[in-house]
């Protein structure tokens, strides 16, 4: 019976690194079905969905964790359920986009409002960049989440908007 499993790596960035962990994948029976993949301070770390054979997952480990002696640290765990998706079904999509002065506090603040109202973070990209003009840390950031059905957009809004006032930030929210 075909099964998910999640294969979590971090390793030195070097070319081949995506190769060397698809050839292992594919030797164990594994499928590459998604992934997210990203340089990130000189190391390169992922997210991989494999499937295959479902008592094959501790054989796909062992041979990853073969690549160990080149530098890369490598986990496999059984998925759950369907990425994102509320166990009972219900939950709408939501965007946030973050654009500010950089500074500390600024992913906790937002997802502890973020928390407060159930909402659940699908997916999040941020990064700090020079201001165009000034040159000075500018802090950016994409984030997918789910909202309950039942909840509220204006109380997660008006959270947001208090956030975006005290720490001088954009916060635009969109569904």
């Amino acid at each position: 019976m075909e099964t998910s499993f999640i294969v979590t790596f971090i390793g030195d960035d070097r070319p081949g690194l995506v190769e060397q962990l698809s050839s292992a994948i594919e030797s164990s029976g594994g499928n590459w079905l998604e992934s997210q993949l990203s340089q990130l301070g000189g190391k390169f770390a992922g997210l991989v969905l494999v499937s295959l054979d479902e008592d094959a997952g501790e054989a796909l480990e062992d041979t990853l964790k073969d690549l160990a002696s080149s530098g890369l640290s490598v986990r496999v765990t059984p998925a759950g359920n369907a990425a994102g998706m509320r166990p009972d079904g219900e939950g709408r999509r939501i965007h946030l986009a973050v654009l500010g002065p950089d500074r500390p506090g600024i992913v906790r603040e937002i997802a502890r409002a973020l928390a407060t109202e159930q909402v659940n973070v699908i997916d999040m990209e941020s990064s700090v960049s020079g201001a165009p003009m000034s040159g000075e840390p500018l802090f950016q950031a994409r984030i997918t989440a789910e909202i309950p059905a039942n909840a509220a957009l204006e109380t997660l809004s008006e959270a947001l908007d208090a956030i975006a006032e005290q720490m001088t930030l954009e916060i635009d929210l969109g569904t």
